[in-house]
């Protein structure tokens, strides 16, 4: 008798879940509905654009086809290159002092970074400022490429650093990669490696004087500009003090990673979060606006997403947007605990 009380209450609450799910599934075919199909071309095209730029979630893009001539173009490339005489880099002691910097910012206790949160409409994240630039340098593992991809927490203890964000992108099927392959060609303490896979749609790299260069550089670029540290991804943010072409900036709104570099040579990091209710993302757009505001001079978009990474201090100080936990990479920037331009003086 109590067994067949127990079938029934198990049946009927199992019936309420499939009715609930039925009702969510339902409800979000509606809204997909909706911002696909809809009246309003800008929810269409954010909606869109920010399922495209995922690799797990892209095919909801295509659950009800959309016109041809309504599908966002993808961005297009910037034929501009960095003008390194725009950024004087400034040497280590003269920036410590407890005064706010010609941008407003005071390294309060005096370990040369800055940490400072930002928030708008649809995102929150942090800006690192960076105060000595060769401080940063790439982290990846040479032996391990193709086999294994780590955690930005564990570039940034492999090389005895402070900080760091995700670097560069990788295949990722249906959000499945492991990040041991890099989808672009990577520079660590000088040495170019994975050459065969180009440099993207926007490479940035620190040369050997701790300048920051973006721009659709080929390996030869790479070579004369002698850089030292760098990744692609893309795309190309503000470029020599201004920013770049509003049709490279079309985007949707997605946790986002960003690194750039003021006129004095501070390197500036962002971590942008979202995919939550009161944190959609950001837009390329919102990135370049948020890196002028800071004062970058030069800056480009790394990858993003489920990726969007920042370790300082120990810990991981921004949300993580998967749901698996934090996913291994090919490639980080380090911030380390002490510059390289202090060491050679």
């Amino acid at each position: 008798m109590a067994g067949g009380v127990l079938m029934r209450i198990f049946a009927r609450i199992t019936a309420v879940l499939l009715v609930t799910l039925l009702f969510i599934v339902l409800f979000l075919l509606g809204m997909i509905y909706m911002l696909s199909q809809g009246e309003s071309d800008t929810a269409r095209e954010v909606f869109v654009r920010s399922v495209k730029e995922t690799s797990a979630i892209g095919f909801l893009a295509d659950i009800f086809p959309m016109p041809e001539e309504a599908v966002p173009e993808a961005a297009s490339e910037i034929g501009i290159q960095t003008n390194p005489e725009m950024v004087k880099v400034s040497a280590p002691e003269e920036k410590t002092s407890a005064e706010p910097d010609a941008w407003g910012y005071v390294d309060d206790d005096g370990d040369g970074l800055i940490l400072v949160p930002v928030k708008g409409s649809s995102y929150s994240g942090y800006m690192l400022i960076v105060l000595d630039p060769s401080r940063v340098i790439l982290g990846c593992e040479p032996k391990s490429i193709g086999n294994k991809g780590y955690t930005v927490q564990y570039y940034v203890e492999a090389n005895d650093g402070v900080a760091g964000i995700n670097g560069g992108g990788f295949p990722d099927t249906n959000g499945a990669g492991n990040g041991a392959s890099p989808d672009t060609l990577l520079v660590s303490g000088g040495e170019v490696y994975c050459e065969y896979a180009g440099v993207g749609r926007g490479f940035v790299g620190i040369d050997s004087s701790y300048i920051l260069h973006v721009g659709f550089q080929s390996k030869e670029d790479i070579e004369k500009w002698d850089i030292q540290e760098g990744c692609g991804f893309g795309p190309v943010l503000v470029i020599n003090g201004e920013i770049a072409p509003e049709e490279t900036l079309k985007s949707g709104l997605n946790p986002r990673t960003a690194i750039g570099q003021r006129s004095d040579g501070a390197i500036l990091m962002l971590v942008i979060e979202g995919r939550q209710p009161s944190r959609l993302g950001a837009s390329y757009l919102d990135l370049a606006d948020v890196m002028l505001r800071f004062g970058a001079v030069n800056a480009c978009n790394l990858d993003g997403g489920s990726s969007s990474l920042m370790w300082f201090n120990g810990e991981y100080i921004n949300d993580s947007a998967s749901i698996i936990g934090t996913r291994p990479i090919p490639s980080s920037f380090v911030v380390l605990k002490e510059g390289r331009q202090k060491r050679e003086r």
